[in-house]
């Protein structure tokens, strides 16, 4: 499997992955979970913030961001479109960029000032990992409210995705 066959797959997984968490995340009840709810919020929000980031340096534009979070939360049908949006936008730009690009390095600020580099390759995994740590502190803040959070697996991604291996599975 190519690079950008294995960035595909992974950013396809994370498109699934949030609209799932997302549909969990409504169903948490405003009366009973508003603190919850709110802090799940915060926190999808801040990974769509960083993937917004993120997505600037790959392009070389200016994110306009000088934090890593926005001050007003969004509502969940407002960050449900930003985010799926967000999505949208990496698997384009996975569709675009060519191989040899992968690798090259791109130097950026972070919004506290540090400066940084990575290459285009490296971005494009924290983008992904970084989505992945939050969607699982969310989970786990279900977890504890007695709800069962959604099966953000990688290898439950790729048999929803493509049934057909399972019958591959059973063949052998």
């Amino acid at each position: 499997m190519s690079e950008i066959s294995l960035l595909r797959t992974l950013f396809r997984y994370q498109a699934w992955a949030n609209g799932d968490l997302l549909d969990s995340i409504g169903r948490l009840h405003v009366a009973h979970h508003g603190k919850e709810r709110h802090t799940a919020i915060r926190l999808m929000n801040h990974s769509l913030v960083v993937a917004r980031i993120f997505a600037a340096h790959l392009t070389g534009r200016e994110h306009g961001y000088i934090d890593d979070n926005t001050a007003e939360t969004p509502s969940l049908p407002e960050l449900h479109t930003a985010l799926t949006a967000s999505d949208h936008w990496y698997l384009e730009y996975l569709e675009t960029i060519s191989p040899g690009l992968l690798s090259e390095a791109l130097p950026f600020a972070f919004t506290d000032g540090d400066r940084g580099c990575m290459t285009r390759q490296e971005m494009l995994l924290h983008v992904a990992t970084h989505g992945g740590y939050h969607r699982g502190e969310i989970g786990r803040l279900l977890a504890q409210l007695s709800m069962t959070p959604p099966w953000d697996t990688l290898a439950v991604h790729l048999h929803r995705a493509d049934p057909s291996r399972r019958l591959a599975a059973a063949a052998e």
